[in-house]
């Protein structure tokens, strides 16, 4: 009687979720391994990219979990590639968004594949390349003309505004400038002022003439600093910064991307 042994050398099958996170992990290595070659930290990189530091480190340790839908993970993935100098839209497409599947080795003979079948699978992957530029570009389209208008007033042509609270509120004033309002505090009072960042950005705090922070403070950070008589803040990024001088009503800086310097300077007593 012949024994019949069951053959052990077909492969195992992967599912759509198991091809993404093995993918993820061989790309997230490569970026991580570029990153450290060109001596860039997490910060930095996202104040390149503007994408959250939890989501380039999932990103890195292939952690797809923690990751958004996959056509979401590719876009990031390009960013992140564009970054460090390589080409992001080559790199990220190695990323599969689509549901396809490993098939095992068939004993049958394969017929040759037509250019017909090809043809649907370009123009989705052209389409999503497409959709994912549209959104990008109508996203930073309407986030200008929102801090446009909510930035109507005149900034000076020099990019550095002095706030003095030497001046007195007028009682008569429907509309009072923020350095008029914070002249009705009490003489010899110290200058405060909170930042709130609404985006990562680096900025540089000198109070009374000494450096009291300097680096990059991520997207959601909240800091407070106080002088007894000027306050400087400095900022590569305007538009991810709102500033509270003396807990009143925050300020966007300026316009993101811009680099701006504001000093604020405490009230002195009446002669």
């Amino acid at each position: 009687m012949k024994w019949f042994k069951r053959k052990n050398n077909e492969q195992p099958q992967l599912s759509p979720d198991e091809q993404r996170a093995e993918k993820l992990a061989e790309l997230g290595a490569q970026l991580w391994a570029s990153r450290q070659e060109k001596g860039l930290s997490l910060e930095e990189m996202v104040s390149l990219t503007k994408i959250p530091r939890r989501l380039l480190q999932a990103i890195e340790e292939g952690n797809l979990n923690d990751l958004p839908e996959p056509i979401y993970i590719q876009g990031l993935i390009r960013q992140f590639a564009d970054a460090l100098g390589c080409n992001g839209v080559d790199f990220a497409s190695q990323f599969p968004v689509g549901f396809s599947t490993v098939s095992t080795p068939s004993a049958t003979p394969t017929q040759p594949i037509s250019m017909g079948l090809l043809r649907p699978i370009h123009l989705y992957l052209l389409y999503v390349f497409l959709i994912i530029c549209s959104v990008s570009s109508l996203s930073h389209v309407l986030n200008n003309a929102a801090f446009r208008a909510s930035n109507s007033e005149p900034k000076p042509n020099n990019q550095e505004t002095v706030v003095n609270n030497q001046t007195h509120q007028s009682a008569n004033s429907a509309t009072v400038p923020v350095s008029n309002r914070l002249a009705a505090n009490t003489n010899d009072q110290p200058v405060q002022i909170g930042v709130t960042l609404k985006a990562s950005s680096w900025i540089r705090v000198v109070a009374d003439g000494r450096t009291e922070f300097e680096g990059v403070l991520p997207e959601g950070a909240h800091r407070v600093w106080k002088a007894q008589e000027q306050l400087t803040v400095r900022t590569t990024n305007a538009g991810g910064v709102l500033m509270s001088v003396n807990q009143q009503a925050p300020k966007q800086m300026g316009e993101f991307g811009e680099e701006e310097e504001i000093k604020i300077a405490a009230a002195k007593p009446e002669s």
